[in-house]
């Protein structure tokens, strides 16, 4: 593998890494979620462990109450 290759495949797989790891705040943005910013924040300083993470792409899934109107 040539070193430019392999930056090409760093560069790739930094790309892929961030991405997955912010899949609960894309999901979230996508559905135009409420809590979008609390969802990117729970994500970003407690997505490292594993159960934040998990937390944060159920919360993004979870389809949100509608309210009635009275």
């Amino acid at each position: 593998m040539t070193n430019d290759h392999a930056i090409t495949f760093l560069l790739w797989s930094l790309g892929v890494s961030i991405i997955l790891y912010f899949l609960p705040f894309i999901v979230a943005h996508a559905r135009r979620h409420r809590q979008t910013l609390a969802i990117f924040c729970l994500n970003l300083f407690l997505g490292w462990t594993l159960l934040g993470w998990v937390i944060a792409l159920v919360w993004a899934c979870l389809k949100e109450k509608s309210h009635a109107r009275v």
